[in-house]
């Protein structure tokens, strides 16, 4: 199969986003997992500080890119079903675009931007998904914006004893605002303190 890079989602405002505030949260001893890594430059970039990086992407094209191009351990799977084993650090760009099924044009770049009806959709079942990889002081890195609705996003992660702040956000030229949250788990619901 050859790659088909125009079904391949690469580095836009999001993406730089997320690097800059991986960068900034990523240890070196950390065991990294990169759910949808598109073209790989996220876990690229992690890469430089931490040689435990894993990723996952559903897209055949885009796992073999970042592969093939970027370097990177890819296992192909939907979000994070394939993957076993606990991780220090998860990053998520999260499809958000709020998309009525009607938009939809049945491709694979698809997977990289629809969020559902709401927008929430992808996010929602993350939430609920990825604090079983996690490691006891493990925290997740992820990127939604305002189209999806933050106030939304930060009830449901207290709905899963998550505690969720604003790492990093940037304005775009159109009003949107994209976030990253830092969650991790509420280490004090779990021990009943």
């Amino acid at each position: 199969m050859d790659i088909d890079t125009s079904q391949i989602y690469f580095p836009a405002e999001d993406t730089y986003l997320l690097i800059k505030a991986a960068r900034a949260e990523v240890k070196p001893e950390d065991r990294v997992l990169e759910i949808g890594t598109g073209s790989g430059a996220v876990a690229k970039s992690v890469a430089e500080i931490t040689p435990q990086v894993l990723a996952v992407e559903i897209n055949p094209h885009a796992a073999r890119y970042a592969h093939e191009i970027n370097g990177i351990e890819v296992i192909r799977g939907d979000l994070i079903d394939p993957i076993s084993g606990e991780f220090d650090l998860i990053l998520f760009n999260a499809p958000y675009l709020p998309t009525d099924p009607k938009e939809w044009f049945d491709d694979w770049l698809e997977y990289a931007l629809d969020g559902g009806t709401s927008g929430r959709e992808v996010v929602e079942w993350f939430l609920r998904e990825a604090p079983a990889r996690l490691a006891t002081f493990g925290r997740i890195l992820l990127l939604i914006s305002s189209l999806t609705g933050i106030n939304e996003i930060l009830k449901l992660c207290h709905a899963q004893g998550l505690i969720a702040l604003v790492a990093a956000e940037e304005k775009q030229e159109d009003g949107e605002i994209l976030y990253v949250l830092r969650i991790s788990r509420d280490l004090c619901s779990l021990c009943g303190t």
